[in-house]
């Protein structure tokens, strides 16, 4: 299971119980535009989540095929979801993915979008100060890949600071 496919059911079954069918639809509208979940992942990521006890079964439907069940988050998936938002993720490439779904998430449930951001800066300065130090001592190969890694970093903070620019203007479409 997908971290981030489970943290992402969770923040969208947050606002309100829906559908897997739902779930899907929402995710690749805001997240999947280039890669759509599959409905498989969707219901294999449910199930665990039910059996984590993250989220609960609150109505079944009969339908012209199988059952629809109804899905809601639990008091133990909000407070997973509150964890996954605040914690910073390590830098690497193709993070933003990651990053892009933690703002809106947090900017669709109300929580600080800025503060996440402002986290996450620090992890990145943290991560690029350590690197910095290691190339000191490294081997032109060695230093090669810290070079890699450091300019992946400064391309994620470049897009930090542009997503905190852009805050206002990202929840204002969110809320539409």
């Amino acid at each position: 299971m997908s971290v981030t496919v489970s943290h992402v059911l969770l923040g969208l079954l947050e606002d309100t119980e829906r559908h897997g069918y739902d779930l899907k639809q929402s995710y690749d509208r805001v997240f999947g535009v280039f890669r759509p979940v599959r409905f498989g992942q969707v219901y294999r990521t449910l199930a665990q989540l039910q059996r984590d006890g993250l989220v609960e079964i609150v109505g079944v439907e009969a339908g012209a095929g199988p059952d629809r069940k109804r899905y809601s988050i639990t008091a133990e998936g909000v407070t997973d979801l509150e964890r996954w938002l605040s914690e910073p993720e390590d830098p690497q490439p193709h993070l933003q993915t990651v990053l892009f779904q933690k703002v809106v998430l947090a900017l669709q449930s109300g929580r600080p979008a800025q503060a996440f951001l402002d986290t996450q800066r620090e992890r990145h300065l943290a991560v690029m100060r350590e690197l910095t130090a290691a190339r000191r001592t490294a081997s032109p190969q060695e230093s090669l890949l810290i070079d890699y890694q450091l300019f992946h970093i400064e391309a994620d903070l470049r897009w930090i600071d542009h997503a905190a620019g852009r805050l206002g203007a990202l929840a204002e479409e969110i809320q539409l």
